[in-house]
């Protein structure tokens, strides 16, 4: 039955239409356009590729785990701590990201070699390079948006069900984990997902403070051997394929947690 479902879903016209178009494109991009060049540049594509996979999964885990606890302050924490939270995710969102990448790598990496004891310390070949401070602030806008998405989240828990809970002796941490934090993360989710894929769509502006990921290579590609648009070209269908992964990833995990929950 779900099978049927399914074929009568994808076999519809306007969407066999697409699907014969876009094999059109791919058929007439692949004879009509110059890829001589993808075998010179394969390594450096496949390390670029990596790195900007690695930048999106640290950067996404990092501002996430800061994500839970500046939601909660603003949700239910003391105005000491909501507080500075709120204006944390305020001047995050506030900001372009392109501004506070270059303030931490021009402004804060520019500080470390003013110190021996930093340049002598086994911090320094890490502190020297790009690619902390495009993690780093990778990180924190992520943590910015989604700090606001967990505090809605949190505040949309029922209150009914805490006090159940405290009622039933429950201490604090336990109805964290076991309804407060499940139920905000189910609500969560969708938007999670979301704005994973647009962080996926900022790992370019790295390239602005010498970090070489997948858009830095396609540049590289431009400036060496002036083709223009085939590097172009094979850098959207790789962020159509990684985002179209994480959106199904995230589509997976939407039912899988729901199922759960229901359980």
């Amino acid at each position: 039955m779900n099978h049927q479902r399914i074929a009568e879903e994808v076999f519809v016209p306007h969407r066999i239409v697409m699907v014969a178009v876009a094999l059109g494109l791919v058929v007439w991009a692949a004879l009509a356009l110059r890829w001589d060049w993808i075998p010179r540049y394969y390594d450096l594509a496949v390390q670029g590729i990596w790195r900007t996979l690695w930048l999106l999964g640290l950067s996404c885990l990092i501002g996430f785990m800061l994500a839970v606890p500046l939601g909660l302050a603003q949700a239910a924490g003391p105005r000491f701590l909501a507080a500075p939270a709120r204006a944390f995710c305020t001047v995050i969102r506030g900001t372009p990201l392109l501004l506070q990448l270059w303030l931490i790598y021009f402004g804060v990496g520019s500080l470390f070699p003013q110190f021996p004891w930093i340049r002598e310390s086994e911090l320094w070949p890490y502190l020297r390079q790009a690619w902390p401070y495009a993690l780093l602030a990778l990180s924190l806008s992520f943590a910015g948006y989604e700090g606001e998405v967990m505090r809605g989240a949190f505040k949309s828990v029922a209150g009914g069900q805490l006090e159940a809970a405290r009622s039933m002796g429950m201490g604090r941490f336990a109805i964290f984990r076991r309804i407060w934090f499940p139920q905000a993360l189910q609500r969560a989710l969708p938007t999670l997902g979301g704005e994973t894929v647009l962080q996926l769509k900022a790992t370019p502006l790295v390239a602005t403070i010498t970090v070489i990921e997948i858009y830095a290579v396609s540049s590289r590609v431009r400036q060496d051997t002036f083709i223009i648009y085939e590097p172009l070209l094979l850098l959207a269908v790789i962020y159509m394929v990684i985002a179209g992964l994480l959106a199904l990833a995230f589509k997976l995990l939407e039912q899988r947690f729901n199922r759960g929950m229901v359980g």
